[in-house]
């Protein structure tokens, strides 16, 4: 069953309401998937006007900024540390925007949306 951001078919008193038009491709969403550490994995999504995303499955590399030298590098990610969006993440290891995880040089807070962009860009936490 496909995510729906579709107005309901029925009122809080259980009457229908009179339906103004069908459901549109527009209205319709995608299910959440979760980001782990492991080899990399990516789906192609097809979105709206033949746009495709690239959506990561697992990854176990990421893309950190110092903001002090404002140089990038390429590193591992060794473990979730903290999840402020939910705390059960943190146990089951996955990665959104805003989660700090633990890497080979030192927390990195990360800073883009890995279901969307298809990598996992993040800044250097000064410990």
């Amino acid at each position: 069953m496909s995510i729906s951001n579709f107005k309901s078919k029925r009122k809080t008193t259980g009457g229908l309401y009179k339906r103004l038009r069908k459901k549109k491709k527009r209205d319709f969403g995608n299910d959440f998937i979760p980001i782990r550490i492991g080899e990399e994995r990516k789906k192609v999504v097809e979105g709206l006007a033949n746009i495709r995303k690239q959506r990561l499955l697992q990854t176990n590399m990421i893309n950190v900024t110092d903001t002090k030298t404002g140089k990038s590098k390429k590193v591992k990610i060794l473990q979730v540390l903290e999840h402020l969006d939910n705390i059960h993440y943190t146990r089951m290891s996955v990665i959104t925007k805003g989660c700090v995880v633990k890497t080979e040089m030192g927390k990195v807070k990360v800073t883009s949306r890995p279901g969307q962009h298809g990598m996992i860009n993040g800044i250097l936490l000064g410990e």
